[in-house]
């Protein structure tokens, strides 16, 4: 009896010992792989749903390009509506190909579905539609970052103004009016980041001002790149040009603004004929209406 304890207890202490170990080495090997570097994910994990439809959407554009001739234009044109990926354009034949097809493919399924008489014309229609929206739409937030950005420009002036007033050269003023007005007026503040990287890449102030007036498209920013570059052509005061182009922008503001309340009153001539006037001769005169026809034909029909 006394053998068969000492056995059972020797294997006790055995399997004990061996657990300890084994927990021990796992613990020292979960140690070991927390302070190591994180491995690279390997070519077996599959990517993700964006990476692959970019991926689609680019082989889609690389299948049709744009032409030489309208690249640039397309190119500039997002640029202004704020795509600075150098692959923009290529993305967007893509998605102009995929907007073709998807609206072809859904306009041909429901006429099939409906049972109409133009099964080809409708999805002949929908796909040129869905070729010509993306244009659209890019020239849509063009147009609009236009609007912020002339929107924003005149209290940039102000700013550099008191910048350069304060001693700071222009590139200074420039990089300090996009750090403050960042979250106020972000579109201009982004193209004034963009012409300091310029400026630091070791591009000309003149071709870097260039740049910006042609990456905006907007007139007001055209006339300060021409101020800009007349005052350090020939030396005048920097504060003294842009306090009076500041002070002229805000004239030209208050006339369109001006010229806009003028044109209120012959703008507001068909909606009032067409909307104001009929409520208000059913509400003068439709009582009378109705008193006369009710008084009226009794009187006739005893007549």
């Amino acid at each position: 009896m006394l053998e068969l304890l000492t056995a059972i207890l020797f294997v006790l202490v055995a399997a004990g010992t061996a657990w300890a170990g084994f927990r021990a080495a796992n613990w020292r090997a979960r140690s070991v792989e927390r302070l190591a570097p994180a491995r690279p994910q390997t070519a077996d994990v599959p990517p993700p749903p964006t990476v692959m439809w970019r991926e689609l959407v680019a082989r889609l554009g690389s299948v049709l390009p744009a032409s030489e001739r309208d690249l640039p234009r397309l190119k500039r044109r997002l640029i202004r509506a704020g795509y600075r990926n150098p692959n923009a354009a290529r993305y967007f034949q893509g998605f102009r190909v995929v907007c073709s097809i998807g609206f072809g493919l859904a306009a041909f399924v429901w006429t099939w579905r409906t049972g109409g008489e133009h099964i080809f014309l409708g999805p002949a229609s929908a796909a040129a539609l869905g070729w010509i929206a993306p244009m659209q739409f890019v020239l849509m937030r063009g147009r609009r970052r236009q609007h912020a950005i002339a929107r924003g420009l005149p209290n940039a002036l102000d700013l550099m103004v008191v910048c350069v007033e304060a001693g700071l050269g222009i590139d200074q003023t420039t990089l300090q009016v996009a750090k403050e007005l960042e979250h106020a007026h972000p579109e201009i503040c982004a193209e004034f980041s963009v012409m300091n990287l310029e400026l630091r890449a070791g591009i000309r102030r003149a071709e870097a001002l260039h740049n910006l007036a042609a990456r905006t498209g907007v007139d007001d920013v055209r006339k300060l790149v021409a101020v800009l570059v007349q005052t350090d052509r020939f030396g005048t005061s920097i504060a003294a040009s842009l306090r009076g182009h500041a002070d002229y922008l805000r004239t030209m503001a208050r006339q369109r603004a001006e010229e806009r309340a003028s044109k209120l009153a012959v703008k507001l001539v068909f909606p009032i004929f067409f909307c104001v006037l009929p409520s208000l001769f059913v509400v003068t005169i439709g009582p009378v209406m109705t008193h006369l026809v009710r008084d009226l034909i009794p009187m006739i029909q005893n007549m």
